[in-house]
C-alpha cells in the first residue's frame, strides 16, 4: 500500500503554519495515522525538533513508523491521546510547543472490511479503535444496550431522528438472532428510514455506534485539557474535527479557555479571578477550499482550529 492510499492529510499546509512556531521545538501528534501530517511537519522541522506520535491503533502505528523511518527525531507511543503525559515521559520532555489532533477516521481505516467502519458491505460490526486493548465492540452495543440506551446514544452521537424506531428493531430482531454484521443492522435502518435520507441515516448510526465503543467525545475533551496543561507559552493547539459533535467540543473549550470567568453577568467587574490560558487564532474556523475537496472528497466535512497558549 502506498502512503498516500492510507490517508491523505486533510489541511496539511494549514496544519503546519499555524502548528509551527518553532522549527527546534517538541510536537505531539496525538492521532499520528499514517503518519500523513507528520510527514509535512517533520519536513519542515529542524534535525534538532523532536516529533511525539501517538496512536491507538497498532496498523496506524506500524504504518507510520515505515512511512517516517527516514526522520530520526520521532518517537513512537501506542496509546490513545489522553496518554500524552506518559509519552511525553518516555521521550523525556516537560512541554510542548504544539498539539495537533486530527479526529477523523483514516480512509484505510474504513476501507479495512474487517474493522466494521463501514456500511458498504457486509462485514463484522466491531469499530475497535485499538483491538488489542478494547474488548467492547459495535456488536456488543447492539445486542446487549438495553432499549432507552441505544435511543441515547443515537440522539446523542449520531443526532438521528428515527432513533426510537431503529432502537426498537434492534430489541425485537436480537431477541431471535444476534445482530453481527452490518448487512443485519442496515436492513433494521431501512424499515425505519427511507428515500433519500436513508444513506445519512446509515452514515449517523455508524458514527453513533463508533463515538461509544471508542469513548471519542469523552476522551476528547480529556485531551483539550491535558494539552493546554502541557503546552509553553506561546505553544498551538490545533484540532481538527469531522462532525458537528466533536467541533462543538473544541469550539466550546476555546471560548472557555479564553474566557474562564464564572461571574454572574450583572456584576460591574470580575470577582472570580480565573485568568485566560489560551486564545483562539483568528479565523477561528478553517475550512478546506474547493481545490482540495475535489482531491480529496473526504476533507469536505473537516473544520480546523486552533489555540494558542497565554
Amino acid at each position: 500500500m502506498s502512503d498516500s492510499n492510507y490517508h491523505v492529510p486533510v489541511l496539511a499546509e494549514q496544519v503546519c503554519r499555524y502548528l509551527i512556531t518553532d522549527e527546534k521545538g517538541v510536537y505531539l501528534d496525538g492521532t499520528l495515522g499514517g503518519g500523513g501530517h507528520a510527514e509535512q511537519i517533520l519536513k519542515k522541522l529542524d534535525a534538532e525538533a523532536l516529533y511525539i506520535g501517538l496512536d491507538q491503533d497498532p496498523e496506524a502505528l506500524t504504518f507510520s513508523k515505515k512511512r517516517l523511518a527516514r526522520f530520526k527525531n520521532v518517537v513512537f507511543y501506542h496509546g490513545v491521546f489522553t496518554e500524552m503525559e506518559a509519552a511525553m515521559q518516555l521521550a523525556n520532555v516537560e512541554t510542548l510547543t504544539g498539539v495537533l489532533l486530527d479526529l477523523g477516521i483514516s480512509s484505510y481505516q474504513v476501507d479495512q472490511e474487517a474493522r466494521g467502519f463501514t456500511f458498504r458491505s457486509d462485514v463484522p460490526l466491531d469499530m475497535r479503535m485499538d483491538p488489542s486493548r478494547q474488548q467492547l465492540t459495535a456488536g456488543d452495543v447492539l445486542n446487549h444496550y438495553d432499549y432507552r440506551e441505544l435511543i441515547r446514544i443515537f440522539r446523542q452521537y449520531g443526532e438521528e431522528a428515527r432513533a426510537a424506531c431503529i432502537a426498537r428493531q434492534i430489541v425485537k430482531q436480537r431477541k431471535t438472532t444476534p445482530i453481527v454484521s452490518s448487512g443485519q443492522l442496515l436492513k433494521l435502518i431501512d424499515r425505519c428510514v427511507g428515500g433519500k435520507h436513508l444513506k445519512k441515516s446509515y452514515a449517523r448510526i455508524f458514527q453513533a455506534l463508533r463515538i461509544e465503543v471508542n469513548q471519542e467525545l469523552e476522551l476528547l475533551s480529556s485531551a483539550l485539557n491535558l494539552a493546554v496543561s502541557k503546552l509553553k507559552k506561546g505553544g498551538r493547539l490545533v484540532v481538527i474535527s469531522y462532525h458537528s459533535l466533536e467541533d462543538r467540543i473544541v469550539k466550546n473549550f476555546l471560548r472557555e479557555q479564553e474566557n474562564p470567568c464564572i461571574c454572574p453577568p450583572e456584576l460591574p467587574e470580575c470577582i472570580c479571578g480565573r485568568q485566560p490560558t489560551m486564545k483562539a487564532l483568528k479565523p477561528k474556523l478553517i475550512r478546506p477550499d474547493e481545490q482540495e475537496v475535489k482531491k480529496n472528497p473526504r476533507a469536505r466535512s473537516a473544520k480546523m482550529r486552533v489555540g494558542e497558549k497565554l
